[in-house]
């Protein structure tokens, strides 16, 4: 019923599969679906196990460790690094959308706003993309300054930059 959701949707499901080979991004498990087309109102995806993601270990009693914090610091530029190798870009990199588990292990989740980047470089991008893109707090400064936005890996660079900075 819900058409921009069910495109959200349709789209994390689809960069899911794109990049379900690198260890830092979250994997499906299973994907279930209603058994009445008729009645296509809930779809469930089944993601591995992380069970808290860094907002919750930031604001929690652990601290972290130099050790701690480069081993995550590694493993999320890791999972960025690909990312940008496969031509996508994230555009809502943020405490939340990084899944962790009790082994230090990190996993980049919510690909909702997520788009495919043009190869070339020099390649103008004229199709109209939603600016409203990042949390305000790890949103690059060229997603607010400006009205017309050529986005790169720059925008999700800033938003581990801040995360880095945070950690």
């Amino acid at each position: 019923d819900e058409l921009p959701e069910a495109i959200r949707t349709l789209r994390e499901l689809k960069f899911l599969r794109l990049l379900k080979h690198h260890e830092n991004i979250i994997s499906i498990r299973d994907v279930l679906l209603p058994t009445d087309v008729h009645r296509f109102n809930d779809v469930f995806v089944v993601l591995e196990l992380m069970p808290t993601d860094l907002t919750r270990v930031l604001r929690s009693q652990i601290e972290l460790s130099n050790d701690h914090i480069r081993w995550l610091a590694y493993q999320l530029l890791r999972g960025a690094h690909y990312l940008h190798s496969s031509n996508v870009l994230h555009r809502d990199l943020k405490p939340s959308n990084i899944l962790i588990n009790a082994m230090c292990d990190l996993r980049i989740c919510d690909f909702g706003l997520a788009r495919a980047a043009n190869a070339d470089p020099n390649h103008k991008d004229h199709v109209f993309w939603t600016d409203y893109v990042a949390t305000r707090w790890y949103r690059a400064p060229e997603l607010i300054m400006t009205a017309e936005t050529h986005y790169t890996a720059a925008i999700d660079m800033w938003s581990l930059g801040c995360i880095l900075a945070e950690m």
